[in-house]
C-alpha cells in the first residue's frame, strides 16, 4: 500500500477513533460555558493620588492574558505600575496574588526602564521569591515617569482540576518603594473562564501522556487533529512492514 493511501487509512481510523472516545472535531470545541456579562473582567485599574504622591497620579492595572483558558495550560498576568505627571518615583517590590490553588510562577519577567546602551526599556527575567499567599518580586529601585512604566509579567499553570465553566479570579497586587508608592490593592484582580481544551491541546496532552514527543503533539498545518494521528499510526504501519 502506497503512503498516501496508507496515510487516509490512517486518518479515517483516527477520526473514528476521535468519535467513539466521544471527542468531536469541529466549531465551537474550544468554546467554554459563557459567563455572565460584567462578573468576570480580564483586567481591572487603580490611582492613587494624595498627599503622599506630591500631585503625582499613581496608576495601576492587572490583566490576565486570555479570557479563556483550559485546565493544565500557562496563563500570564500582566501588572503596570505608571504615573502621570511630573515626578519619577521608584518602584523596589511588586506583590503579585494568584489565585487560590495556584502554584509557583513558571516564569517572571520585568520591563522597565534602564541606563546602559542602548537606554530604555527592557524586559529581563526575574525570580520571584513567596511572600504569604502571593509571589513577590525586588530591585534596588525600578524608575517611573509619565513615559516609563514598569510592567510585570507572573505566569502560571492552571490546575489540571480547573472545572469547566468556572470563573477563576485573581487576589490583587502589593507595591513598595519610594515615598507615595507604597500600596495594597487587594481589588486589583483579573478573572477568565476555564474552557473546554481546543483539539491541539487535547492532542498533546494525550500523546504527552503517551510518551511522545512534543513534535508529535502538534497539529498540522490544516489544523485536522485526524491528520496528525493518522500521520501517527501510518509511520507505526510502516514501522512495522
Amino acid at each position: 500500500m502506497s503512503r498516501s493511501s496508507m496515510a487516509r487509512v490512517a486518518a479515517a481510523a483516527a477520526s473514528g477513533a476521535l468519535v467513539v472516545a466521544g471527542v468531536t472535531v469541529g466549531v465551537g470545541l474550544g468554546a467554554g460555558t459563557a459567563s455572565a456579562a460584567g462578573t468576570c473582567n480580564q483586567s481591572s485599574q487603580a490611582s492613587k493620588n494624595d498627599i503622599s504622591t506630591w500631585g503625582i497620579t499613581h496608576n495601576y492595572s492587572k490583566t490576565v492574558s486570555a479570557v479563556q483558558a483550559s485546565a493544565g495550560t500557562e496563563i500570564t498576568y500582566t501588572t503596570v505600575v505608571s504615573t502621570t505627571g511630573i515626578g519619577n518615583p521608584y518602584v523596589n517590590t511588586i506583590n503579585d496574588i494568584p489565585p487560590a490553588g495556584f502554584g509557583a510562577p513558571v516564569k517572571a519577567t520585568v520591563t522597565a526602564y534602564q541606563v546602559g546602551i542602548p537606554t530604555g526599556q527592557h524586559e529581563s527575567v526575574v525570580t520571584p521569591t513567596q511572600n504569604g499567599n502571593g509571589w513577590k518580586v525586588t530591585d534596588t529601585g525600578w524608575f517611573v515617569n509619565s513615559s516609563n512604566p514598569v510592567t510585570l509579567k507572573m505566569t502560571y499553570k492552571i490546575p489540571s482540576n480547573a472545572s469547566i465553566g468556572s470563573q477563576i479570579t485573581s487576589g490583587g497586587v502589593g507595591v513598595a518603594g519610594t515615598v507615595g508608592v507604597s500600596n495594597e490593592m487587594p481589588n486589583l484582580t483579573a478573572c477568565f473562564t476555564v474552557r473546554v481544551p481546543n483539539p491541539g491541546e487535547v492532542t498533546t496532552g494525550s500523546l504527552d501522556l503517551a510518551g511522545l514527543g512534543s513534535a508529535d503533539g502538534q497539529l498540522s498545518s490544516t489544523g485536522s487533529v485526524s491528520d496528525v494521528l493518522g500521520d501517527t499510526i501510518t509511520r507505526v504501519l510502516q514501522n512495522g512492514s
